[in-house]
């Protein structure tokens, strides 16, 4: 229901009445997973999709009748069995959808918020009633009195190496090109000038740490920490928008601080199972039917979206952000260099990061679903920032060049001590071959290879081959 959630709060907020309808089970080659929605509103009006266009018509009515009456409907859609069936699948699947009005869902302010500020949250429904399970949002941070929260110093300027003299780096103009243009940073003084920034405590700590004897290489999943995402402003706590009617419990047995439930399916027993049910399920970030004291549960699971991290604030960079925006990701691109990277250059990325890349990813969050994009295509970047990728359990790790930049930096990573294990993970040149020129056509090629390697996708033509395309 994430698509739909901006145009359910409009609805919401201009009183009109609305029923969703939710794909809670799928059989076979169904054309939509568990937890794709769809909303209609007393005007008639459509949010969402549960089929791709097989069965939104009937759909559509039934949503409509549960609007008029109120009452909650479950019903199922699938193959050529006009007697056991509404509708035929064309797709030659089967789903089984849950149509709710919207008075039985509980907690939808507070669900809202959580989606929109990105927090981890979950609902368990039944015919006719919603709870709504979720991290209590923590307190803002406080600041000593001699802080001042609006001042907030650059970080350094410095090489990450020591030897290396502190000069832009060189960035390609296009990615399959041998001969390597270089962009220089037009500084206050001499042109290619380095601009000063500012130096702050923590880039102090960074640089103290970076002098340590480097970690060994560990493979993902080892039970290495990774560290945690500092907090951003979004983070704060939100608006307490839910009614005070609604009833609350923290949830047992789900960590110190407790799970906060919103809502009630019409049983505390039903609302404590379903609520560590739900607990796990949002741990793994799984959707899906449960039994909970001889009920069927639907879970759906609203986690965090996946981080997309592109390195080198040039034009394919931007090109990267917007298709992974596209994509579902929460984006970053990151650059040493101020004056490239900039908001205004890429308006669809959620942040823009003024640092060394390897820092930066040394001291952010990192996990099995985050995409590393390296396009900086300079050894000053690439080596010991892709040393710090190699080492964390990110799902897919790719740098642009050509075939002579990646074999030569293969060469110097071996050289810095990475192993053949990790190397193996590092896709390079990045992308599929599509015969991409274009920045936005060098996306879709590097988007291409991330969507197969997450699904396990061949990348082969689906006209030349006979398998089952939803698996």
């Amino acid at each position: 229901m994430r698509d739909i959630v901006d145009g359910l709060a409009g609805w919401r907020a201009a009183g009109l009445e609305f029923a969703v309808a939710t794909v809670v089970h799928t059989w076979h080659s169904a054309p939509r997973p568990p937890g794709a929605a769809m909303a209609v509103n007393s005007l008639g009006e459509v949010l969402g999709s549960i089929s791709g266009g097989c069965v939104e018509g009937a759909v559509h009515e039934a949503a409509t009748e549960t609007i008029k009456t109120g009452k909650p409907q479950l019903l199922t859609y699938g193959v050529s069995d006009g007697d056991a069936f509404e509708v035929g699948l064309t797709c030659g699947g089967t789903i089984e959808v849950l149509v709710q009005p919207g008075s039985a869902l509980s907690g939808l302010d507070v669900l809202f918020t959580d989606i929109a500020a990105g927090r981890p949250v979950a609902t368990a429904s039944v015919p006719g009633a919603q709870l709504v399970i979720r991290t209590p949002p923590p307190a803002p941070p406080s600041l000593p009195a001699s802080v001042n929260p609006h001042s907030v110093d650059e970080p350094p300027f410095t090489s990450p190496n020591p030897t290396a003299t502190n000069q832009m780096p060189s960035i390609p103009v296009n990615p399959n090109s041998e001969s390597e243009s270089q962009l220089t940073s037009p500084g206050p003084g001499a042109a290619g000038a380095t601009p000063e920034v500012a130096r702050s405590p923590e880039d102090a700590q960074l640089e103290r740490a970076a002098s340590l004897p480097e970690p060994r290489f560990t493979s993902p999943g080892s039970g290495s920490a990774v560290p945690e995402t500092a907090a951003s402003p979004a983070d704060a706590r939100p608006e307490q928008a839910t009614s005070l009617l609604e009833p609350r419990f923290t949830s047992p047995g789900a960590g110190k601080a407790g799970l906060e439930v919103v809502g009630s399916l019409g049983d505390a027993e039903l609302d404590r199972a379903a609520s560590l049910q739900a607990a796990g399920f949002l741990a793994q970030g799984r959707t899906g039917m449960v039994q909970a004291c001889d009920r069927e549960v639907f879970i759906q699971t609203y986690a965090t979206p996946p981080r997309m991290i592109v390195f080198g604030a040039i034009d394919f960079a931007a090109a990267v952000a917007r298709i992974g925006k596209f994509l579902g990701y929460r984006v970053t691109v990151c650059d040493a260099r101020p004056v490239f990277a900039t908001p205004a250059r890429f308006p669809e990325a959620d942040e823009v990061v003024v640092q060394w890349p390897h820092r930066y990813l040394a001291s952010t969050g990192v996990d099995e679903r985050t995409v590393l994009c390296v396009l900086t295509h300079d050894p000053k970047f690439d080596i010991p920032l892709l040393e710090v990728a190699l080492r964390t359990p990110a799902g897919y790790i790719g740098a642009m060049g050509s075939r002579r930049t990646c074999a030569d930096r293969i060469d110097r990573l071996r050289e810095a001590g990475v192993p053949a294990s990790a190397l193996a993970r590092l896709r390079a040149p990045i992308g599929l071959d599509l015969g991409a020129r274009t920045p936005e056509e060098t996306a879709v090629a590097i988007a291409s290879e991330i969507i197969a390697l997450s699904w396990g996708g061949s990348g082969t033509p689906l006209s030349a081959m006979t398998a089952p395309i939803h698996g």
